[in-house]
């Protein structure tokens, strides 16, 4: 089988609801899809949500890969050989992530399909479901508190709550949530905004609470920052942001950093760099959660196989298809009372 023809779509996408992190406010997304056409009938499909912040690309600097690099690289290649084509594009593409994500899927998409199985049971399939957690962005408490009602209604059960920029709201807003919903698992994402000073304030703060993860509280470029803070906490601490590669996921470990990690196949390049993350991760006795950015459904579906595929993955954050407008892809999994399930089409439901 070769590959006999590349091509691609953008989707400029709004967001129902702009949210807001600790560093910037989202209101809107470009994602890409990439098709790969072959001499046979198979034909796979991938996804790229570039993010300056997040995968180190614009559209811009997606567009031009695929024009001026993958296009020429992949004509009349193997798509069976996909660990050395991606071995090579990565050397081309560099730091571009969801670039070689969005090559990586839609080759494990096209091969997945060759095999005729769903790519979660061709990557091992070893479980046919997943909670995931669902976002609120930060917010006022009254509107937090709106969004929270809403999605208890719609029946999910875990919430995570994007905090960072003010510990004392952070902490009001933790206890009222739990007063109010006290069956609902909790988990918080700090997006770098604390110290390691605030992030153990916070702990002991909503204690009682029982979060469930405390994600990414201290900057990046102070790594030793988030092992202070694994190191006097309660609660398991997980690395996002910190977490970019296979060299940073090693660092992570044998420093002991953390007790978990998120891995985001735009972030990280793809799902054959995520499973060698998780190796690692497997290997230190870490947890691992599949999360996502502003991705469609394309891209949510690739996080779901992927997270089923392995027992090491335990948790999955896979929300960011919800709040697009006209998102073409939202049919190729069934979410239900805040649980995924995949499709059992080939590949990855298309």
């Amino acid at each position: 089988m070769k590959i006999t023809r590349i091509s691609y779509e953008r989707l400029d996408l709004k967001l129902a609801v702009p949210y807001t992190i600790a560093y910037e406010t989202i209101d809107r997304t470009t994602n890409f899809i990439l098709k790969i056409e072959t001499d046979g009938k198979w034909v796979g499909y991938g996804c790229a949500a570039p993010d300056k912040v997040v995968t180190g690309e614009t559209p811009e600097d997606v567009e031009k890969a695929i024009n001026h690099e993958i296009t020429d690289y992949l004509i009349g290649k193997d798509p069976f050989t996909y660990a050395f084509l991606l071995m090579e594009l990565k050397q081309v593409l560099g730091k571009r992530a969801s670039s070689l994500a969005m090559v990586d899927l839609a080759l494990f998409d096209l091969i997945a399909k060759k095999a005729e199985v769903p790519l979660y049971k061709f990557l091992g399939g070893f479980q046919h479901q997943i909670a995931t957690s669902i976002t609120i962005g930060i917010l006022p408490l009254e509107e937090t508190l709106k969004h929270a009602s809403e999605y208890v209604r719609q029946g999910f059960t875990i919430i995570k709550i994007k905090g960072g920029s003010n510990l004392e709201e952070d902490v009001e807003k933790m206890k009222k949530l739990y007063e109010t919903y006290p069956d609902i698992t909790w988990r918080f994402d700090g997006n770098q905004g604390y110290s390691v000073k605030d992030s153990i304030a916070f702990v002991k703060a909503t204690a009682a609470i029982g979060i469930e993860i405390f994600e990414q509280p201290t900057k990046v470029e102070a790594e030793e920052r988030l092992g202070q803070v694994t190191d006097q906490v309660s609660i398991p601490v997980m690395a996002d942001e910190s977490l970019k590669t296979l060299t940073d996921a090693f660092r992570l470990a044998q420093n002991e950093r953390v007790d978990m990690i998120n891995i985001k196949l735009q972030k990280v390049g793809g799902i054959m760099v995520g499973m060698h993350i998780n190796s690692v991760a497997k290997s230190a006795n870490l947890e691992t959660m599949v999360g996502c950015i502003d991705e469609c459904g394309l891209g949510i579906a690739a996080g779901l196989h992927f997270a089923l595929s392995r027992p090491n993955i335990v948790y999955a954050d896979l929300d960011g298809h919800l709040e697009l407008l006209e998102d073409p892809y939202k049919g190729i999994f069934t979410l239900r009372n805040g649980i995924l399930y995949p499709t059992e089409k080939y590949g990855l439901g298309i």
